[in-house]
């Protein structure tokens, strides 16, 4: 079969859907071996996110337009056309015949010849009106938003209860297009405009954070385990948020930080950076191959006051801290722009995951120092994980005060919060959607 973008495309959209890969490792494994052109690559990479990032409403207008209700299609064919419509409303560059013809093409290549007229006729169908059908707002909003930004309408019910319509559409919008890639400076080796320059001029673009100092934000990486400043240990990547999430720990030089939940290892990376790689800091994580990444990646940087620990942070004994980062495992709906298929998995977790993490902060409070910071963070929007968590804690913990978050210039609140508790929203700070509270050991 001869490799072409859209082949490509296609064998990685449907890896996704069969082995329920995580979209960035499906595309990169296939891209790894593939011999396109970085140009070619450029364009299998837009369709195939495009596709994930709008199936709910590419599967709507399939429904619309076609005879043959989209349960009773084979998947393969239903890529296709997803893949054709995508082009169709969102490519500009792409001809309306050349998306159609190509998808006709994609049929006969995958031996789905017998399907190539049904392709045709939904497709050119398709292309003639040149529109997108959506539902009607004034019968349910709720599924208008679902069909519009291609998010389930479970989701989108909880952002409209917990945030309010406007605020829920501005998220929904903030989903769309491929999130930025922020390094985080690895200060034991360098400093941010020499690591600037040294990017720049290697044609990476490179720019200043507005959130968090020694933070910049990349374009034009290429594969960033390529680059030679990444092969140096001169930067790991890490969000703006987990960044700020970081500072407001206030971990200093000569301290014990325990960051209970801590692969791939970027938190414990900054903190030590920020401590200037003196103190302690013991990484912990479930399974020993992840505590074996926050290893390896602290040997790249160069950072050698990480110690590591295997088990279940609900249940484990752990040294006593002076700051405590509990940053548990939730839904994820602060990242879906990062990981696009997350918005399908059909259990999130919405209604057991709270328990979870509250008896992973319970435990992990219990070797705070007195005096010492204990932070509860996520990377979700989600009040049941995020404030009402940390306000039970609260209620449930009276040897622990709330301690204001001292916010980093640039960082703006979205919602009415308590002045421990912060919220990052991707359309207000450029962050990913994350939750970060903070309590003091009386």
């Amino acid at each position: 079969m001869t490799e072409t973008s859209r082949q490509t495309a296609f064998s990685a959209l449907m890896r996704v859907e069969k082995d329920n890969s995580y979209s960035n490792i499906a595309l990169d494994a296939i891209l790894s071996k593939s011999t396109l052109s970085q140009r070619d690559k450029n364009f299998v990479s837009h369709i195939f996110y495009g596709v994930i990032e709008r199936c709910l409403l590419l599967d709507y207008n399939i429904s619309a337009y076609s005879d043959i209700p989209l349960n009773e299609l084979d998947m393969e064919i239903a890529v296709i056309l997803r893949m054709g419509l995508y082009q169709i409303f969102f490519m500009d560059s792409v001809p309306n015949s050349a998306a159609v013809n190509e998808s006709v093409k994609l049929c006969h290549e995958n031996k789905l010849s017998n399907a190539a007229g049904f392709v045709n006729g939904v497709l050119r169908a398709v292309a003639e009106t040149d529109e997108i059908k959506l539902p009607n707002p004034k019968k349910s909003k709720t599924k208008f938003y679902s069909v519009s930004y291609s998010c389930p309408e479970t989701i989108v019910r909880l952002w409209r209860q917990s945030y309010g319509d406007e605020m829920a559409r501005e998220i929904l919008e903030s989903l769309e297009g491929r999130p930025p890639v922020n390094a985080r400076v690895n200060t034991l080796k360098t400093d941010i405009e020499s690591l600037k320059e040294s990017f720049e001029n290697a044609g990476v673009k490179a720019e200043y954070s507005q959130c968090t100092d020694n933070c910049l934000e990349l374009e034009n990486t290429g594969a960033i385990e390529n680059l030679p400043e990444y092969k140096k240990g001169l930067f790991h990547i890490q969000d703006t948020a987990s960044q700020v999430c970081c500072k407001l720990l206030e971990a200093g030089e000569g301290q014990t930080v325990l960051d209970v939940c801590s692969a791939p290892g970027g938190k414990s990376f900054t903190l030590a950076e920020m401590m200037n790689n003196k103190g302690k800091i013991i990484s912990c994580d479930l399974y020993e191959a992840r505590t074996g990444l926050i290893q390896k990646g602290a040997e790249r940087l160069g950072i050698d006051i990480i110690k590591t620990m295997t088990g279940d942070s609900a249940e484990m004994e752990f040294p006593m801290a002076d700051r405590v980062l509990c940053d548990v495992p939730c839904s994820g709906l602060g990242i879906i722009r990062r990981k696009p298929e997350l918005r399908y998995k059909e259990e999130l977790g919405l209604d057991t995951l709270p328990d979870i993490q509250y008896a992973i902060l319970c435990n992990s409070a219990k070797f705070v120092k007195t005096g010492g910071i204990l932070v509860y963070s996520t990377c979700t929007l989600n009040t049941w994980e995020n404030n009402e968590n940390a306000r039970k804690f609260l209620e449930e913990h009276e040897d622990f005060e709330a301690y204001a978050l001292k916010l980093p210039d640039g960082i703006k609140r979205g919602v009415e919060e308590s002045e421990n508790e912060l919220t990052l929203f991707p359309h207000i700070n450029g962050t990913d959607g994350f939750f970060i509270s903070a309590f003091r050991k009386k």
